[in-house]
């Protein structure tokens, strides 16, 4: 079988999966009814990423030829932390879980994958070189894996955004775990893609399901993870420029969601309620739809992707142009929903 016919064959899995997760949803009650802070306004059913979660953790087996008896230490843990915090977010999309219960699950599961994998031992940064970074390693892949896990989470509030990220994010990992002989990390990354359009192909708005926090949580913990994963593994790959890269896959998100957190925290407001005022939704407020919501940060993250993977490899000046791409789009989104939000 073709590479492009396996490639179709998986997005139509998945398409299937979420159809039956869709049905199943809507018989069990698993909607996501809407309140004063939602995008939506029908009660939609949920749960749809736990297709994603299946084809990306089956993916190293399946794919990657990654037997049970040979698995890495480090990949291991990425197995149990995913479906531990996979499991605990469909808990919440199905029953409602304390967010305290669900910080300790993603804590526990951070810390089991860094005793697995190890520390950031280094950062390579536009302007500042290579940086050590010793003890501080392990804190900020702390930060950086709990963090990310509730990013996703909380940028998954408008049809096709997340969709989206996951898409683009997806094909860029199985690139780089390809480029970086892992078979492991291309197939999580191309299962990632191919589940994430399957599952777009319902999430277009407007929406028939939704991720929910199944789906949303486990991206945000396995793209935290793959850096980790990589540099793990040995290969000839660059470790002090990995990290920025892999911020720069999901830079979208890690932005907005950094962004709106410290504004609010600096407002003096509670930032663990909920809340409309990321960027996105900012946007959706003053006018814009969640088509072209969805498609701007599609496009963004795309851009971002392509400028990381050619410094990762091949152009040695490319941290500078992904450094000013970084500020400039980030400066540009934020003057546009002003300027959007003062229209009459």
């Amino acid at each position: 079988m073709s590479a492009l016919a396996l490639a179709l064959l998986v997005v139509a899995a998945s398409y299937a999966g979420v159809e039956w997760v869709r049905r199943l949803a809507l018989r069990r009650g698993v909607l996501d009814v809407p309140v004063g802070r939602s995008s939506h306004r029908v009660p939609t059913p949920r749960g749809g990423g736990v297709v994603i979660v299946a084809a990306a953790l089956l993916a190293p087996f399946i794919a990657g030829g990654v037997a049970p008896g040979r698995l890495t230490a480090a990949m291991a843990a990425w197995l149990a932390g995913g479906a531990a915090i996979a499991l605990s977010g469909w808990m919440d999309d199905v029953r409602s879980l304390s967010s305290r219960t669900r910080l300790v699950v993603q804590l526990v599961a951070a810390v089991v994958l860094i005793a697995a994998a190890g520390c950031w031992s280094e950062l390579a940064l536009p302007l500042a070189g290579r940086v050590p970074l010793g003890w501080a390693g392990c804190v900020l892949a702390l930060l950086w894996i709990v963090g990310m896990t509730n990013a996703y989470n909380f940028m998954d509030g408008i049809d096709g955004i997340a969709a989206g990220q996951a898409v683009v994010a997806g094909i860029a990992w199985a690139i780089i775990g390809s480029h970086g002989r892992d078979a492991g990390i291309s197939a999580i990354g191309a299962a990632i893609a191919l589940s994430g359009a399957g599952f777009l192909l319902h999430n277009r708005p407007p929406a028939r399901i939704f991720m929910g926090d199944v789906g949303s949580g486990f991206l945000g913990f396995t793209m935290a993870s793959l850096p980790l994963l990589l540099a793990a593994g040995g290969l000839e790959v660059d470790r002090g420029r990995l990290p920025v890269v892999a911020a720069a896959l999901v830079w979208p998100f890690l932005f907005d969601a950094t962004f709106t957190f410290i504004r609010r925290l600096a407002r003096g407001e509670n930032v663990f309620d909920g809340h409309r005022s990321h960027l996105y939704q900012r946007l959706v407020i003053s006018g814009a739809s969640h088509g072209q919501v969805a498609a701007l940060y599609t496009g963004w993250a795309l851009i971002s992707s392509a400028l990381g993977l050619l410094w990762l490899w091949t152009w040695s000046g490319g941290g500078l142009v992904l450094l000013g791409w970084a500020v400039l789009s980030a400066v540009g989104m934020i003057a546009a929903v002003r300027m959007r939000e003062r229209r009459p």
